[in-house]
């Protein structure tokens, strides 16, 4: 049976906003839905919520829901990342679509860096990332999907998501399920795992959806089991 992604993936949302200006964008959704913020172009800084990384019981968790990485600010970064240096049990994870705005490094080993590819034009997008941000761990998120992505270069990724837009937009992408077995065999070839949102789940049907994580994640979710009992 497929799981949400949300069930074991928490989103802290540390900066809210975001100015590239996706049509699809769902955060901006929410933002005007929830009055979060009085201008999703205007991205706020929330640094009360560095609490929530101090909870011994580890988390994964997704500190981009609601904005991309390359808009944050030099100084956002450099507090966010003492705090995730001090709590070292939980895994971070971060996306971006404007890799090569970006230019960090970062030594610690629980940090993964995605980068989002919507289209076959933007798969560059890839190498992009490895090239901007120097650490341990990266992923690649194919969600929405407005076309074949076709070929594509997975050196170096460890995670490969893929979804499909979803929202009410008028004239919505839905990702076609051949798109997704080639993303999958490309990623399986490399022995990289493959996680299927849930908003698959009616377009691949229940016997093709796969839905791998990393082994680190695997880690992370059999210790809050532990704390469960």
């Amino acid at each position: 049976m497929a799981v949400c992604i949300k069930s074991q993936i928490q989103n802290m949302n540390l900066v809210i906003g975001c100015t590239i200006g996706c049509s699809y964008c769902y955060a901006r959704n929410n933002v005007r839905r929830f009055h979060m913020i009085d201008d999703f172009e205007n991205p706020q800084y929330f640094p009360g919520k560095l609490r929530l990384m101090e909870k011994a019981r580890p988390q994964i968790f997704l500190l981009t829901g609601m904005s991309d990485f390359s808009r944050w600010r030099p100084e956002w970064r450099d507090e966010v990342f003492a705090k995730m240096e001090g709590n070292p049990q939980h895994q971070y994870l971060f996306l971006t679509k404007r890799p090569e705005e970006i230019d960090f490094y970062t030594h610690l080993d629980n940090a993964w860096f995605g980068v989002t590819v919507t289209s076959n034009k933007e798969k560059n997008r890839i190498t992009t990332l490895r090239e901007h941000i120097r650490a341990g761990h990266y992923h690649v998120t194919f969600e929405p999907m407005f076309d074949d992505i076709g070929s594509v270069n997975l050196t170096g990724i460890e995670w490969v998501v893929i979804g499909t837009e979803t929202g009410r937009r008028k004239g919505k992408s839905v990702s076609k399920p051949e798109w997704v077995r080639n993303l999958t065999k490309q990623a399986h070839d490399l022995d990289i795992p493959v996680f299927m949102k849930e908003d698959l789940l009616p377009i691949m049907g229940e016997e093709q959806m796969i839905q791998e994580l990393p082994e680190a994640f695997h880690k992370v979710l059999e210790e809050q089991s532990k704390w469960q009992k």
